[in-house]
C-alpha cells in the first residue's frame, strides 16, 4: 500500500485529490484590476495539479473547492458495502470531521462482518479476531478505528472536531486493515495456487497430520 501524502497548502507536491498522483503543484494567486494597477488577494489561491491539470482553490490557507478533503481513496479490496461509507465520510469530511468518522465506525463494523466476525459489537468481534490469532499490529489498528469512532458518536476525551488529523488518521487506518486481512492473503494465495500440482501436492503430504 503506497504512502498518502495529503493535499497541504503551499506544498511542492502532494496527492492530487483530482487524479490521486503524487504530482508536482503550481500556486498562484487571483489578481484584480485596481486604479493603480493590479494586486493579489492574499487569502484566496489557486493549485493547479502537473499530472492532470485540475485546479483546486484554497481560501485561508483551506482548500474550499473540491470540498472532499484529501484523504486516501478507499483501498481497491475493501469491500463494496464499506466501500460506500468510507466515500461518503470523504465528500463530507471537511466540514465535519466527526460526522465522517462515524461513518467509518459503519465501515470498520461492516468490515468486521466481512472478516467473518458477528458485526454487531466491534469489541467483541476484535476479542474474537485476537482469540484466532491476530497480529498486535492489526489489533491496534481496529481499537484505533473503534475508539475514535466511538468518540464521534458518544463525544468522549478525543475531540475529533478540534483534532481533525486524527480523523484523517482513522482512513488511513481503515486501508491498513483491508491490506493485512484482504489484500495481502489474496495476493499470496494466488501465488501459491499458480505454483506447479506436483509442488502442492508434495507441500500437502509433508504437512498432513500423521497417524
Amino acid at each position: 500500500m503506497q504512502k498518502h501524502y495529503p493535499a497541504s497548502h503551499h506544498e511542492d507536491k502532494f496527492n492530487c485529490i483530482h487524479c490521486n498522483v503524487y504530482a508536482k503543484q503550481h500556486w498562484q494567486y487571483f489578481y484584480a484590476q485596481q486604479e493603480n494597477g493590479f494586486s493579489h488577494h492574499s487569502k484566496l489561491e489557486f493549485c493547479i495539479c502537473e499530472h492532470c491539470g485540475q485546479w483546486s482553490y484554497w481560501y485561508e490557507k483551506r482548500m474550499i473547492i473540491p470540498t472532499d478533503v484529501s484523504v486516501p481513496p478507499a483501498h481497491v479490496e475493501m469491500p463494496e458495502a464499506c466501500v460506500v461509507d468510507y466515500d461518503e465520510a470523504r465528500t463530507i469530511y471537511a466540514a465535519s470531521p466527526r460526522a465522517a468518522c462515524a461513518l467509518l465506525r459503519l465501515a470498520l463494523q461492516k468490515l468486521l462482518a466481512e472478516l467473518g466476525e458477528n458485526g454487531k459489537n466491534i469489541n467483541d468481534d476484535i476479542q474474537s479476531l485476537v482469540a484466532k490469532g491476530l497480529p498486535v499490529l492489526v489489533q491496534q489498528a481496529l481499537d484505533f478505528c473503534r475508539v475514535v469512532g466511538n468518540n464521534a458518536v458518544h463525544p468522549g476525551e478525543i475531540q475529533i472536531n478540534d483534532t481533525p488529523e486524527i480523523g484523517v488518521s482513522l482512513f488511513e487506518m481503515l486501508n491498513f486493515i483491508v491490506e493485512e486481512r484482504i489484500a495481502r492473503p489474496k495476493q499470496i494465495q494466488a501465488l501459491y495456487s499458480g505454483l506447479p500440482e506436483g509442488a502442492r501436492k508434495a507441500i500437502d503430504a509433508r504437512d498432513k497430520p500423521k497417524s
